[in-house]
């Protein structure tokens, strides 16, 4: 395995990684310890035991939708490195040319 494509594997996997645990640590965790269980005044926003206008979901899913994006875009470029193919060296072009040229 070429070294481009070592590196492309390691940000793709280092890319799923950051987006595995980001959710997991920013808008599940937000999910299960924090939305739902504090009743506020606000009972008209409550739709499926979520207070929508709760500070931490406008703190929270903003951020969390820039870094998941980031992530995505790291694992685009990592998948890109480890499928494209190495480049034709310059030499084996110009043998092909002058043959081509000759003919």
């Amino acid at each position: 395995m070429a070294k481009d494509k070592i590196i492309g594997a390691i940000v793709m996997l280092i890319g799923i990684l950051i987006l595995i645990i980001y959710t997991m640590g920013s808008v599940i965790d937000l999910w299960f310890n924090t939305i739902g269980s504090n009743p506020n005044w606000d009972v008209a926003f409550r739709i499926f035991g979520i207070d929508w206008l709760d500070w931490r979901l406008f703190v929270v899913l903003p951020l969390w939708i820039i870094v998941i994006l980031i992530a995505v875009i790291a694992i685009w470029i990592g998948y890109s490195m480890l499928t494209t193919p190495a480049p034709v060296p310059l030499e084996e072009l110009e043998e092909e040319l002058a043959a081509e040229s000759s003919e």
